[in-house]
Parts: C-alpha cells; sequence; structure tokens
C-alpha cells in the first residue's frame, strides 16, 4: 500500500522482492518528512530494520516514486517504498 505516510510506518523497498532468507532486508521504519535547510527540499527520514539499523534520508518525490519497471521488469511492487499491511507488520 502506499502512503501518505506517517511516523512509525513500516514499509518495504521494492527490492524487497528479491530476499529470499525471511530476513528484514529492505524493510524500513518511517522517521518523517524533514526539509533540506538549504534547498528547501522536502526529504523522507527512514531508518532500516536490518543491518546496523543506519538512518537514511531520500528525496521525498523519489521516495513516493514508482518502480523503473523497464529498469526492473520482474518486480511487482508499483512504488520504490510501499507500506506494509497490518498482516505483514504481524508477521515480519
Amino acid at each position: 500500500m502506499r502512503g501518505p505516510f506517517q511516523p512509525g510506518d513500516i514499509v518495504a523497498h521494492f527490492k524487497r522482492e528479491t530476499v529470499t532468507d525471511g530476513s528484514d532486508t529492505y524493510l524500513y521504519r518511517i522517521i518523517g518528512v524533514a526539509t533540506h535547510s538549504e534547498t528547501r527540499e522536502k526529504m523522507m527520514v527512514y531508518q532500516a530494520l536490518y543491518g546496523d539499523f543506519g538512518a537514511y534520508v531520500r528525496p521525498y518525490d523519489m521516495f513516493m516514486s514508482e518502480v523503473d519497471h523497464e529498469k526492473y521488469p520482474d518486480i511487482k511492487q508499483k512504488y520504490r517504498f510501499e507500506k506494509l499491511t497490518q498482516d505483514e507488520e504481524d508477521h515480519h
């Protein structure tokens, strides 16, 4: 499911479809939306739920964009990031 996203939402990057080991790879928790101090560009702030649990920032429009299905023809997910359903959250 696509946004709008709220702080605390768990989202999956489209590359999650390639994970076969049952790990939380490519799962993230939304921290919130921030504004770049110099350019005023809207940015999405999010944290990995795997590895070193690093925090990341990505331009909001890119975060909300559709998957490039020409580049990734085998990916079924429509958007770069999609919110997990409650059932998916309960089972991750």
